[in-house]
């Protein structure tokens, strides 16, 4: 990529940007193609092959070659999630902000779509905290839906809201991040088309969202919350700037969160409150273009009441037979949405219920099936949970075969040993069900997901 397909006034405005090597940048894009990097599931180990480790992020690895991730069943299981290395920074900041802090925290992901950063918090979470996965925009809330499924926990909600619809619930958060949308310059190497779209009038337009989503969701933000602010965007406009405004506007103090010289992150400072700001340059990182920062919040907002006890009453046969296709049992809270079964951790049925009264959910822990007489219909969510009961349903192991064939929805060439409903594994993680029936397999892999293309041939990821 040559200097001159850069946007007009583009490298002009960058030059003085803190950290900002103009040689190195440009070379960075007309001569390296950008990494691949994948970070593995910890809930769900595998024999995932990767190369080197991502420095900031523990499960974070750089992959040699890209492979073809659609016909590699374990991404299908939720064994790993491709994602943009600088991105996986923010576990970086959530570990260091939580310490060695065990108290159940509240997490609310502002603009989650796709779910990247969604499952990274989620691997940095325990079991007792809530992640409140939320997408404005509609059409892209099922794919965040689906990676939040695959990743397997149950301490998930997934909402479609404004910022500004999350007004009542003054106070309910421990920590925010705000992936902004922003003008998109840290993903130029990577989304060459990102450059049709970059202009200094949508940089200016992007600062002006920017505050109007913060100052929207800056109240359901707790005294002494943290809010992780990101974008990939190399402007000061929609960085620095914001910290300034954010500190200026609201009562909030930065965190400084501390690096490695080894890494190449470009430590900032804001120009009136001195924030501290952290930007990823391709050419000075193996990583495309971020900032991240972390400010803590020092003021009461006041809080809501949104305690409430409310719990469905359920038939007690019937929860029974739903309980024994989950572990632990005891550990969850059931409850109906029209006929079908979910469970969330129990710790979080009161914080369910506020959400409940206020946003638009899509997703609450996980959904498990519906009842038809003393049999469930299991779930597909179900199937990929990591709670699971294995012993309560039937397993049929595949090889990677079968595995893209049963992917796909193709006819399966594999002779059941059992009959009912089977959880179709691979490398004894699950991908879903299917039942086995005398004479024939009927697949019940999801129709919206199932694989649409022909696979290759080969697989670097898989031995």
């Amino acid at each position: 990529m040559a200097n001159h397909t850069f946007p007009d006034k583009f490298l002009e405005n960058l030059a003085a940007e803190p950290g900002f090597d103009r040689e190195n940048f440009i070379h960075a894009h007309a001569s390296e193609s950008a990494p691949t990097t994948i970070r593995l599931n910890p809930f769900k180990p595998s024999n995932t092959q990767t190369d080197a480790q991502v420095p900031w992020c523990a499960e974070g690895f750089y992959l040699n070659e890209r492979p073809s991730f659609t016909f590699d069943p374990l991404f299908h299981a939720g064994a790993y999630y491709v994602q943009e290395a600088s991105s996986m920074f923010i576990s970086h900041i959530l570990y260091t902000i939580r310490g060695n802090d065990t108290d159940p925290l509240r997490v609310l992901d502002l603009c989650a779509a796709p779910g990247g950063k969604s499952t990274l918090l989620n691997s940095a979470l325990q079991s007792n905290d809530l992640l409140v996965a939320n997408e404005i925009i509609k059409t892209r809330v099922p794919i965040l839906m689906d990676n939040l499924t695959r990743w397997g926990t149950a301490n998930t909600v997934v909402t479609n809201n404004d910022p500004r619809d999350f007004a009542p619930l003054k106070g309910f958060f421990d920590v925010i991040l705000v992936d902004a949308p922003c003008s998109g310059s840290g993903m130029f190497r990577k989304d060459p088309d990102a450059m049709n779209e970059w202009s200094e009038a949508n940089v200016n337009l992007c600062h002006q969202r920017q505050e109007r989503i913060l100052a929207d969701i800056y109240p359901t933000l707790t005294e002494d919350g943290y809010l992780i602010y990101s974008t990939c965007s190399y402007s000061h406009q929609e960085n620095e700037d914001i910290l300034d405004w954010l500190c200026s506007t609201f009562d909030m103090e930065s965190i400084r969160i501390p690096l490695r010289e080894d890494w190449g992150l470009v430590e900032s400072q804001s120009a009136t409150a001195k924030a501290w700001g952290y930007r990823f340059y391709p050419g000075k990182v193996k990583g495309e273009g971020l900032f991240a920062a972390c400010l803590r919040k020092r003021e009461n907002s006041g809080q809501s009441n949104y305690k409430s006890n409310a719990q469905q009453k359920l038939p007690a046969k019937e929860l029974d037979i739903v309980k024994a296709y989950v572990n632990n049992a005891d550990d969850f809270y059931f409850f109906k949405v029209n006929d079908d079964w979910l469970a969330i951790n129990r710790e979080h049925k009161e914080s369910l219920n506020a959400l409940h009264r206020h946003l638009y959910i899509k997703k609450s822990g996980t959904r498990l099936g519906k009842l038809a007489g003393n049999d469930l219909i299991p779930d597909h969510e179900l199937a990929l949970s990591i709670y699971i009961n294995k012993e309560a349903v039937l397993s049929t192991e595949l090889s990677k075969d079968q595995a893209i064939q049963y992917l796909r929805r193709d006819n399966m060439d594999i002779t059941p040993t059992g009959k009912g409903w089977s959880l179709m594994t691979y490398e004894g993680l699950a991908l879903g069900w299917a039942k086995l029936l005398p004479n024939r397999i009927n697949n019940y892999y999801p129709k919206e997901i199932r694989i649409m293309s022909t696979p290759l041939t080969h697989n670097p990821l898989t031995p």
